[in-house]
């Protein structure tokens, strides 16, 4: 039921309802105001949980992979990394040859990109 719950779980539910649709993918602020996207805010607030609920936002990053937009995904891999490195890679390894595209900004540089390329880039830098 809604409402129902701590305010973490609630706050990690609509953060990663917030990332499952996410169009862009920016980790930092972006345009010339440094303004912080929605999905960013979402992003940092995920990681911010991950610390003190890995289970929870285990299940939650897993139901991100499998329901989330190409920049969602790449947000749940992204998340893994720090929670579990090898499920991360194969995570990377499982979107590499995804052609899905997305939006990326980093700073005021806004591009587009398949998840597969970013994938691949973050699998090399691994």
């Amino acid at each position: 039921m809604f409402g129902i719950g701590k305010k973490w779980e609630r706050e990690l539910e609509s953060a990663i309802d917030t990332l499952v649709a996410a169009d862009t993918l920016a980790f930092g602020g972006v345009g010339i105001a440094g303004t912080l996207l929605p999905v960013t805010e979402a992003y940092h607030q995920v990681a911010a949980i991950l610390d003190d609920h890995p289970e929870e936002v285990r299940e939650q990053l897993d139901r991100l992979l499998a329901d989330g937009t190409p920049a969602g995904r790449a947000y749940a891999a992204t998340l893994l990394e720090r929670l579990d490195p090898a499920a991360a890679r194969a995570a990377w390894t499982s979107l590499r040859d995804d052609p899905s595209e997305f939006t990326t900004f980093v700073g005021c540089v806004m591009d587009r990109e398949t998840i597969g390329n970013y994938a691949t880039r973050r699998l090399a830098a691994a």
